[in-house]
């Protein structure tokens, strides 16, 4: 399988959220929607992970969904696929499937069960990259599962497998001096992209990250946030990125991300429901809704007005 060029994946991309039909079952025709709609508003990529329930798909349709989703996307930007699991020989699997639909990179959480030593997360890792030819995005995922992973290990997979074979999406607190501090131990080689949703682009951009990993939602905002961040317009981003940090701090655990990314994709006319599989540990309450509501309309009403 011919690849493009892994240089060249960066830029804004978001992770697709997953569409049910009134019987909890995946719907297709949305999930080709919703990927046309990205590609036509934007985005640089498309990435199948933790936001796109991936947790809660059997390993049959975590496999469709990555098959589904190369195919959908060919010729029009790369697609990341994650492939964590609670077994690495499942990773093993979920990773050549990716790799032979014609996936461009991969994305690994270490399993979420088990609080494994960082020597048994090396094994997993290694056996991982050792099996297919793409580069992989190490996800320290511990904002919402897991543990912190230390910069010395992830910069040790970097130094073992070099810089075009091994990425990063740091998401342990403190976002901004730990993502310096991986930079600074890959001696800058870390390919490293902003994984909190948006709420620190504005600080990882100038850190030197290679692009965002958002969710699907707020496209609308990302793409001229990326885009004014590129040009030096700070005052412009910063208009965008006010009422965006504020909206995406309201979302504290992944269902919270659920709930809200689900409800604005209805509102924006992507999705026809708003159906996350159970059980949930957040619903969304009209409160929260309101408040939702009103500081999307600020997104796009900044992000319409650069001047």
């Amino acid at each position: 399988m011919t690849h493009d060029n892994p240089k060249t994946i960066g830029g804004v991309l978001p992770v697709l959220q997953m569409p049910f039909h009134e019987d909890e079952a995946i719907d297709w025709d949305t999930l080709g929607h919703e990927i046309d709609w990205l590609f036509a508003g934007g985005a640089d990529g498309i990435v199948f992970a933790m936001v796109s329930e991936i947790l809660r798909l059997s390993g049959e349709e975590r496999e469709k969904v990555a098959a589904f989703a190369c195919e959908r996307a060919a010729g029009r930007g790369p697609v990341v696929v994650s492939v964590g699991a609670e077994a690495s020989c499942l990773a093993e699997t979920f990773a050549r499937h990716a790799e032979a639909c014609g996936a461009h990179a991969l994305m690994a959480i270490p399993p979420v069960s088990t609080g494994a030593t960082e020597a048994e997360l090396g094994s997993y890792y290694r056996r991982i990259l050792e099996s297919v030819s793409l580069p992989v995005i190490v996800q320290d995922a511990s904002g919402y599962v897991g543990r912190p992973m230390s910069i010395a290990f992830q910069a040790g997979l970097l130094d073992e497998f070099g810089a075009g074979r091994v990425w990063f999406k740091p998401e342990a607190a403190p976002i901004g001096p730990r993502l310096t501090a991986l930079r600074d131990a890959t001696g800058g080689q870390g390919r490293i992209f902003e994984g909190t949703g948006g709420l620190a682009l504005v600080d990882s951009f100038q850190r030197g990250i290679a692009g965002t990993i958002p969710g699907a939602d707020l496209l609308r905002g990302i793409v001229p946030l990326w885009q004014a961040l590129q040009s030096g317009n700070l005052e412009h981003a910063s208009r965008i990125h006010g009422p965006l940090s504020s909206l995406v701090s309201l979302q504290t655990s992944l269902d919270g991300f659920l709930a809200v990314e689900k409800h604005l994709l209805v509102r924006q006319g992507v999705f026809a429901n708003e159906i996350v599989r159970g059980p949930r540990g957040f619903i969304l309450d009209p409160e929260t809704r309101r408040e939702v509501d009103r500081l999307f309309d600020l997104i796009l009403g900044a992000s319409q007005n650069p001047t």
